[in-house]
């Protein structure tokens, strides 16, 4: 039997992959323009043809099973080809240019600063950065390689490794001018607490930062709450108040006196920042360098 003769039909993989993807038949409905009873319609009848259940519904959402997380990738992969492919027939594509997918506080304040020393190792590889402060289940375009915070939603994309980060307080100096430093961690509930509030809440926040030390809830008199993390770096670089830091990202504003460490504590977490790969497969070699320059930065 000809193999080609066991595919599901194009639009139940199309439906499936944006589903996976996003790892939500609404956004996949919006995304393909189609309802979303549509795409359960469509989904319903790809896992019946398999015979596995590829999602799991629940009241709030669907959730990819892991049968549906390893479809997903080869699904993901074989259709990112074929429209790279295609890509590349129309000559819309550059053979030596890689898309890398970023987290919007990693590209502005760790990655940047260090692009020239990827240059300088493959200067025959392009490489194009996206930066965004949404999910990896919400980019709207392919990606060789994407780096995001552990926990949040990454749909099918493939792990590839996993980098460690520290958290710990950082103010301007001039809102700790004449004191002694380290603080001790009592000493931060004199100050506004400068806070980032998500949902969900992948990111840790001050509640979690001081129960993870024993130091029990805080006492601030006053927080300050953003739902954006450069803009809390940015209010603490402006003396709003005191941040929780994440070392990769602030080590440069230290470097440059903008903020100040100002305990000596700190939260260690060894799979902080998650690396993926993406679902194209026609530069193995140039994503492979990529990948490996990533985990010498990130090591």
């Amino acid at each position: 039997m000809d193999k080609l003769s066991a595919l599901p039909p194009l639009g139940r993989l199309r439906a499936f992959e944006a589903a996976a993807r996003l790892e939500s038949f609404t956004g996949a409905a919006d995304e393909l323009y189609l309802t979303q009873t549509a795409v359960s319609k469509q989904i319903a009848a790809l896992e019946d043809y398999l015979g596995v259940p590829l999602f799991e519904r629940r009241n709030r959402g669907v959730f990819l099973t892991e049968q549906g997380r390893r479809f997903g990738r080869v699904v993901s992969a074989a259709l990112g080809d074929i429209a790279f492919e295609a890509a590349r027939l129309r000559g819309a594509t550059q053979s030596n240019e890689l898309v890398l997918h970023c987290q919007l506080c990693e590209a502005f304040y760790w990655l940047m600063p260090r692009l020239s020393r990827f240059h300088e190792r493959h200067p025959s590889l392009e490489l194009r950065v996206i930066s965004a402060s949404a999910t990896l289940t919400e980019a709207t375009e392919p990606f060789d390689i994407a780096l995001q915070t552990t926990g949040r939603a990454a749909g099918a994309a493939q792990l590839a490794f996993t980098a460690a980060d520290e958290i710990f307080p950082v103010a301007s100096p001039g809102i700790v001018d004449g004191r002694t430093l380290p603080l001790s961690i009592s000493d931060l509930n004199e100050f506004t607490l400068l806070a980032h509030r998500v949902i969900p809440q992948v990111w840790m926040d001050w509640e979690a930062w001081f129960d993870a030390l024993g130091a029990g809830p805080h006492k601030a008199t006053r927080t300050l709450v953003f739902d954006n993390f450069p803009v809390v770096l940015q209010a603490a670089v402006a003396g709003q108040g005191v941040a929780l830091g994440w070392g990769r990202s602030v080590e440069g504003l230290i470097a440059e006196g903008k903020l100040v460490r100002l305990c000596n504590e700190s939260v260690h977490r060894a799979d902080e920042l998650s690396v993926y790969r993406g679902n194209r497969s026609d530069k193995e070699e140039a994503i492979e360098a990529l990948l490996s320059w990533l985990r010498d930065e990130l090591g």
